[in-house]
C-alpha cells in the first residue's frame, strides 16, 4: 500500500463526525488527520453510547486533531451532556462561561480571553449574533440540534480566521452516522428551588437513509418553556469618588453633587481626596418566561463513493421577555444632604440622612424595568464534496446566516419616586447590599409598610420613565472553493488550498426616549402624584428564598405596577396642565429613533490559503499561510448639545442639534502563517507543537462612529464613543506547545503550554474635564482605542481516565498570566480569569451513568479604571457544580436526572475585591431536572 493510500485511508477513519459527517466546508474545521490512528482506537472497539461514548469520540477527535484540540460529542443521537452547549463547553481545558437570567451558559471565553477573542461557527460556517458585537450567545441554541463541538486552539491556514482565543466549531448530525431507521423522543420537566418556578421541553431527532443507502435525511425539533427568575443587587449609579488632584487619573473626580465633605468646611482637604461614598443602588429580582423553538434539517446525497451534497438549515427563536421588580435608593452626596459620616479606609461606610428638604431627603424609589428579547437565527446551506480523481478533491459551500432581534422602544425603565418626608440611615456591612433604614414622618417605616401594604399611590410621584430597545439585524452570506491535491512525495502528503468571500451586513437602530428628554418629561417639578392617575400599583407581593443569602437589612417586599397600565394612565392624563402652565402630552415622552446611537457596517472579507500537510514514520505536521483582506463601511449620526437644562437635583435635559451623518470607510490586509507538529514519542506519547500569527476583529458596534451623552440626564456629564471604522483587528503572534500521553483506552494525561502577543489590543482611554463645546460645563470623555499590546502566557493540565470498574475520573486546571499596556500605562487584560479548573467523577456500568462536575472560575477584572487609576471591576470567583444520573429501563427507554448550580453559588462583582465596594451580585438558585427519552 502506497503512503498517499495509507493517509487517505487513515483520514477516512480519523475524521469520523468532524471530517465526513459535516455539512460546512472541509477546509474550516474538518481537517484531514494526517497520520494513521493506533489499532486500538478503531471504531468497533469504540462504545457508541453514554458518557464512555462521548468520552471516547473526544479523545479520538484530539489525538487526530492536526493542532491543539479539545472536543465534545453528544451521549447519542439528540443527546448532549448538558442542556445547553456553553455549559457542556465549560468542562474543556481552559474553557470559562458567563450566565444569563436562571444561569445559562451564554458567553464562551477560551484560555481567559474573552468572547470577544472567540469565534463561533456551525458546520463551518460563522453564526450571525443578535448582540452588538460578534460573541455568540449560546442560549439562542438548544444543545439538542448539535451532536459535537471542536475548540480548536492552535491555529492552521485552513481554518477560518477571526479567533485568537479559540475557534468554537459546532457540529450536526448526519443521518449516515448510523445508516437506516433511527429516533428519539424526550420529554424533561424542571424546577429550581429558589424560585420555585417550572419548566418543560420537548426534543426528537428522526434520522433515516434509503434508495439504497445513497440518500439520507434527518430532521430535529426542540420546544421548551420555562420560568427563571434572578435575585440582583448592583451600584447603577456608580461610586462617588471625591476628586484627588495628585492622581492625574482622577484629579477631577465625579463627585458632580459636590466633594465629599466629612468636616463641613466646604474645602477639599487633603484627607479627602479620593474619598469614595454611595452613588446609587438596587435591589430586586429579574423574572424570565423563556420560550425556545428549534427546528434543524438535513438532506445527503451519495451517488457514488467519489461525490456527496449535502444541504442542511437551521432555525430557532428564542423568546425570553424579562420583568424586573427592584428598589432603587439614590443617596449620591451634596452639601448638607449626608450627617454622621462614619470612614473606614477612604471609604465613607455609614451616614444619616434627615434633611427636610424634597429634593434632599432619600425618597426611596420603586423600579420596574422589562427587557423584550426575541431572537431568531437561522443558518441555511449546501455542500459538495467530489473525488474527481485518487489525487484531487473539491468542496463547495454556499450558506446565509441571519439573526434578529427587533425590541425597539419595547424595553422600560421606569421609577415611581416616594414623595412622604423621612428620614434614613445607610451603612455598608461588607455584604452585597448596604443596610438601609427609612422612616417617614406619619410613623410608617419603609420595610414594614411595605410588608403590610401601608403605601399606596398617593405615597409615589412620577420619576423616570425610560422606553429603549435596539432593532438589530446581522446578515452573513459566505461562499468557498477548497480542494486538496494528495501528492504522495517524500515528505509532503498533501496540499490544501481554498479562497472564500464573506459579506456580512449588521445594522442597529435605537429607538428610546433618552435623546428628546421623554425619560425625564414626568420628573422634578414636572412630577405627577400617581393617585392622579388611577390604579396603577396592583399590589404588594414577596418573592421565596428572596435574597436569604444576603444579610444586610433593607425591606423584601415589592409593589408591583404594569408598565402598560402605567403607560394608558399616563396618556389619558394628556391636557392637563403643567407647572410650567403647558398641557401634558405624552407624545413627547414617547420613543423615538435616536440616530446617535444607531449604525449600519458592511464588511467584505476575500481570504485565501495554501497548507501543505506533512508526513513522515514518526511524525506529521503542517505548514501553510492565510491571506486576509477585509473592507469595511461603517455610517453612524452625530449633533452637537446646544444647551443643559437642569430640571432639578441630578436631574437634567440635553438639547441636541439635528443630527448630521458620518461616514467612514476602511480596508486591511493580514498575511496569517502557521505551521504546526505533531511527533509521535511513542505509540502513547505525543508532542504538538505550533506557532501561527493570528487575528480578532473588532466587535461590530466598535467600528461605527458613535456617541452618546445620556449620562448627562442623571447628572454624569460624560460623553462615551462607541468606536470608528479605523479601529485595526486584534493580531497576535502565538506559540503552543502540548505533550499528550494516551495511556490507557479513552485515557489521557495531557500539559500544555501557550504564549500570545497581542498587538493593537482594544481598550478605553479616559480623560477629564474635556471642554466639548457645551458652554459652563467639562465632560469626561471615553474612547476605544488600540492601545500598545498585551502578553499572555498560560498553562493547561488535563487529566481523563476510565477504569474497568465503570468508574473515570476527568481534571483540567488552566492558568494564565496577561498583561496589557497603553502608552506607558500597565493594565489588567480585561476579560481574562487568572485560572479555571475543574473536576469531574462519572461511573457508568449497565444500565447506570452516574456523574459529578465542578467547575471554577477564579475572579478577573471586567473594567479598567472605573473610579481612576487601579479601581477596576472585578468578578469575583465562582464553582459551578452539576450532577447527572441516568437509568436504561430497557434498551429503549431510559430516565435521568440533572442537578445544575448544586451549591446555589452567585456571581457577585466588586471594586478591587473591596467586599465594602460591591458593583453586582447575581444568584440563580439550584435547579433540578427529570428527563425519559425513548428510542425507535
Amino acid at each position: 500500500m502506497s503512503r498517499r493510500q495509507t493517509f487517505r485511508r487513515a483520514a477516512l477513519a480519523s475524521a469520523g463526525i468532524a471530517a465526513l459527517l459535516t455539512a460546512g466546508p472541509c477546509f474550516a474545521q474538518a481537517q484531514t488527520s494526517t497520520e494513521t490512528a493506533p489499532a486500538t482506537d478503531q471504531s468497533d472497539d469504540v462504545i457508541v453510547v453514554g458518557v464512555r461514548g462521548s468520552v471516547a469520540r473526544a479523545v479520538k477527535l484530539k489525538r487526530d486533531a492536526t493542532t491543539v484540540t479539545d472536543s465534545i460529542s453528544a451521549l447519542e443521537l439528540g443527546m448532549f451532556p448538558d442542556d445547553n452547549v456553553a455549559d457542556s463547553l465549560s468542562h474543556i481545558t481552559g474553557v470559562s462561561i458567563s450566565r444569563t437570567a436562571g444561569g445559562e451558559g451564554q458567553k464562551v471565553s477560551v484560555r481567559g480571553l474573552g468572547p470577544e477573542y472567540t469565534l463561533s461557527t456551525f458546520n463551518g460556517r460563522i453564526l450571525a449574533t443578535d448582540g452588538a458585537g460578534r460573541d455568540f450567545a449560546y442560549d439562542v441554541l438548544p444543545s439538542d440540534v448539535i451532536s459535537g463541538a471542536d475548540v480548536i486552539k492552535g491555529a492552521e491556514a485552513a481554518n477560518t480566521e477571526g479567533a485568537i482565543g479559540g475557534l468554537i466549531n459546532l457540529r450536526s448530525a448526519s443521518p449516515f452516522d448510523k445508516r437506516g431507521q433511527h429516533g428519539i423522543v424526550r420529554l424533561e420537566g424542571d424546577r429550581n428551588g429558589m424560585s420555585e418556578l417550572d419548566g418543560k421541553k420537548l426534543s426528537g431527532v428522526y434520522s433515516t437513509t434509503f434508495n439504497n443507502d445513497t440518500m439520507g435525511v434527518l430532521f430535529g425539533v426542540v420546544l421548551e418553556e420555562r420560568e427563571d427568575r434572578t435575585d440582583v443587587a448592583g451600584n447603577d449609579g456608580g461610586w462617588t469618588r471625591n476628586a484627588d488632584p495628585t492622581d492625574e487619573t482622577w484629579m477631577w473626580g465625579n463627585a458632580w453633587g459636590g466633594s465629599i465633605d466629612p468636616n463641613d468646611n466646604g474645602v477639599l482637604d487633603e484627607d479627602e481626596y479620593g474619598l469614595i461614598g454611595p452613588g446609587q443602588f438596587r435591589v430586586g429580582s429579574i423574572l424570565e418566561q423563556k420560550k425556545r423553538t428549534a427546528f434543524t434539517g438535513k438532506f445527503e446525497w451519495r451517488p457514488a463513493d467519489n461525490f456527496r451534497l449535502t444541504i442542511d438549515g437551521l432555525t430557532t427563536k428564542l423568546d425570553s421577555p424579562q420583568v424586573g421588580y427592584q428598589q432603587s435608593f439614590y443617596p449620591l452626596y451634596a452639601p448638607g444632604r449626608w450627617s454622621n459620616m462614619v470612614i473606614k479606609d477612604g471609604i465613607v461606610t455609614s451616614f444619616d440622612m434627615d434633611n427636610p428638604d424634597p429634593e434632599m431627603r432619600l425618597n426611596p424609589e420603586l423600579l420596574n424595568q422589562t427587557s423584550y428579547r426575541v431572537v431568531e437565527t437561522d443558518l441555511f446551506g449546501v455542500n459538495a464534496k467530489w473525488n474527481l480523481s485518487d489525487s484531487l478533491t473539491l468542496t463547495g459551500d454556499l450558506y446565509r446566516s441571519t439573526s434578529r432581534r427587533h425590541s425597539g422602544g419595547q424595553d422600560s425603565y421606569v421609577v415611581l419616586r416616594m414623595n412622604q418626608p423621612n428620614s434614613a440611615h445607610i451603612s455598608l456591612t461588607g455584604d452585597r447590599v448596604p443596610n438601609v433604614t427609612v422612616n417617614f414622618a406619619d410613623g410608617r417605616s419603609l420595610s414594614a409598610g411595605l410588608a403590610s401594604g401601608a403605601f399606596t399611590e398617593e405615597d409615589f410621584n412620577t420619576h423616570y420613565f425610560s422606553l429603549a430597545g435596539d432593532n438589530i439585524e446581522d446578515e452573513i452570506n459566505g461562499a468557498t472553493v477548497a480542494g486538496t491535491w494528495y501528492a504522495g512525495k517524500g515528505w509532503l502528503d498533501n496540499v490544501q488550498f481554498g479562497a472564500s468571500l464573506t459579506d456580512r451586513k449588521k445594522t442597529r437602530d435605537l429607538v428610546n426616549n433618552g435623546l428628546t428628554g421623554g425619560a425625564d418629561y414626568y420628573s422634578g417639578d414636572n412630577a405627577i402624584n400617581v393617585g392622579e392617575l388611577g390604579n396603577v400599583i396592583s399590589h404588594s407581593f414577596t418573592l421565596p428564598n428572596f435574597m436569604s443569602e444576603v444579610h444586610s437589612d433593607f425591606p423584601r417586599t415589592f409593589l408591583a405596577f404594569d408598565i402598560q397600565a402605567y403607560q394608558d394612565a399616563l396618556a389619558d392624563y394628556d391636557g392637563n396642565l403643567r407647572p410650567d402652565g403647558d398641557p401634558y402630552e405624552y407624545a413627547a415622552a414617547a420613543p423615538v429613533w435616536n440616530p446617535l446611537q444607531s449604525y449600519r457596517v458592511t464588511e467584505k472579507t476575500w481570504s485565501g490559503y495554501v497548507q501543505a500537510n506533512l508526513v513522515a514514520d514518526r511524525w506529521t505536521g503542517n505548514v501553510g499561510v492565510r491571506v486576509v483582506q477585509t473592507k469595511t463601511h461603517a455610517q453612524a449620526w452625530t449633533a452637537e448639545i446646544l444647551e443643559i437644562i437642569e430640571n432639578g437635583a441630578f436631574n437634567y435635559t440635553a438639547v441636541y442639534d439635528d443630527p448630521s451623518v458620518i461616514e467612514q470607510d476602511n480596508d486591511y490586509t493580514y498575511i496569517l502563517p502557521s505551521a504546526n507538529l505533531n511527533y509521535r514519542i511513542t505509540e502513547q506519547l505525543r508532542l504538538r507543537l505550533g506557532a501561527a500569527r493570528t487575528m480578532a476583529r473588532p466587535s461590530v458596534e466598535m467600528l461605527a462612529p458613535t456617541s452618546t451623552t445620556e449620562s448627562v440626564s442623571w447628572g454624569e456629564f460624560t460623553q462615551v464613543f462607541g468606536g470608528n471604522a479605523e479601529l485595526k483587528p486584534y493580531s497576535a503572534d502565538q506559540f503552543d506547545v502540548s505533550l499528550e500521553w494516551y495511556f490507557g483506552r479513552n485515557s489521557i494525561f495531557n500539559i500544555a503550554g501557550f504564549y500570545k502577543k497581542i498587538t493593537d489590543q482594544i481598550t478605553s482611554s479616559w480623560e477629564t474635564g474635556v471642554d466639548i463645546g457645551v458652554p459652563g460645563y467639562l465632560f469626561n470623555v471615553s474612547r476605544p482605542i488600540n492601545g500598545d499590546y498585551a502578553k499572555v502566557n498560560g498553562l493547561e493540565i488535563g487529566l481523563q481516565h476510565f477504569l474497568e470498574n465503570g468508574f473515570g475520573l476527568r481534571a483540567q486546571y488552566t492558568r494564565n498570566w496577561s498583561k496589557s499596556w497603553v502608552g506607558d500605562q500597565e493594565r489588567p487584560l480585561e476579560g481574562i480569569a487568572p485560572s479555571v479548573y475543574s473536576l469531574g467523577v462519572f461511573y457508568e456500568k449497565g444500565p447506570v451513568s452516574l456523574s459529578l462536575s465542578a467547575d471554577h472560575t477564579d475572579g478577573f477584572v471586567t473594567a479598567t479604571n472605573v473610579l481612576g487609576g487601579g479601581f477596576n471591576e472585578e468578578a469575583d470567583p465562582i464553582t459551578w457544580v452539576t450532577g447527572h444520573a441516568s437509568y436504561k429501563i430497557t434498551d429503549r427507554f431510559d430516565i435521568t436526572i440533572e442537578g445544575q448550580n448544586l451549591l446555589d453559588e452567585a456571581q457577585t462583582y466588586s471594586i478591587n475585591g473591596n467586599p465594602l465596594l460591591p458593583q453586582g451580585y447575581y444568584r440563580y438558585g439550584r435547579s433540578f431536572k427529570i428527563g425519559a427519552s425513548y428510542r425507535f
